[in-house]
């Protein structure tokens, strides 16, 4: 799976939308070493909520380029259009949509979801900053995640159910703050069960990649 090229993406993009960093790459590492696994399944949708820059959307669609409807997703649309951009570029096929979370997905439409949530453990007022239209505020719309780093998520978590295909599988980023075997824990009470298939140190941060899937779709 290539790494799309983002040097299209100026630094007056990157006032308002997230820059593909460590965490992203961590990310698109474990896509790439699942990727046996995720042909063998066959989606047909493929959805990455919070696409900012389209790095990982991008990349996803061009390898299934043949077999898959490729959706990025981002409250911001600024995001939206720079993930356009990065599909162009990359002679990617994708669509993009501002949306809050999955709200505008039809039932058990969706086969492969994405998520690198805003994880960051931040106080409610600092959460909060993102409903401000500056371009400080999208950005830490992009990575304050109250409390425990897990609000978004939260709010995300009983959509799953309904929204999600029956065979779907959902990758999500995490931070240890985040702690991830409660999220796994929380995810069990909707119906799901997950594990921890990649894990990094990076500057100071500590990251995990899990992948989750009902429990009735285990064999």
């Amino acid at each position: 799976m290539e790494t799309p090229f983002l040097t299209h993406l100026t630094q007056d993009d990157y006032k308002y939308v997230y820059e593909a960093s460590e965490d992203s790459f961590l990310l698109l590492d474990a896509l790439e070493e699942d990727l046996q696994d995720i042909k063998k399944q066959s989606p047909l949708l493929c959805v990455e909520i919070g696409c900012g820059s389209g790095v990982i959307i991008a990349a996803l669609a061009k390898y299934l380029s043949s077999s898959a409807h490729c959706i990025g997703i981002d409250i911001n649309y600024r995001a939206c259009e720079a993930t356009k951009k990065t599909s162009r570029v990359n002679s990617a096929s994708l669509d993009t949509t501002a949306m809050d979370l999955l709200s505008a997905f039809r039932a058990n439409s969706i086969d492969l979801l994405i998520f690198n949530p805003p994880y960051v453990p931040t106080d409610a007022n600092e959460e909060n900053l993102g409903d401000q239209e500056t371009f400080s505020g999208c950005l830490v719309k992009s990575w304050a995640g109250g409390e425990d780093g897990c609000s978004t998520l939260n709010r995300l978590l009983p959509s799953l159910q309904e929204k999600l295909s029956h065979s779907c599988v959902f990758y999500l980023l995490l931070l240890r703050e985040n702690n991830p075997k409660v999220v796994l824990e929380k995810f069990s009470n909707f119906g799901f069960v997950g594990k921890i298939i990649k894990e990094r140190k990076i500057r100071g941060e500590y990251l995990y990649i899990l992948k989750i899937v009902r429990c009735n779709s285990i064999k």
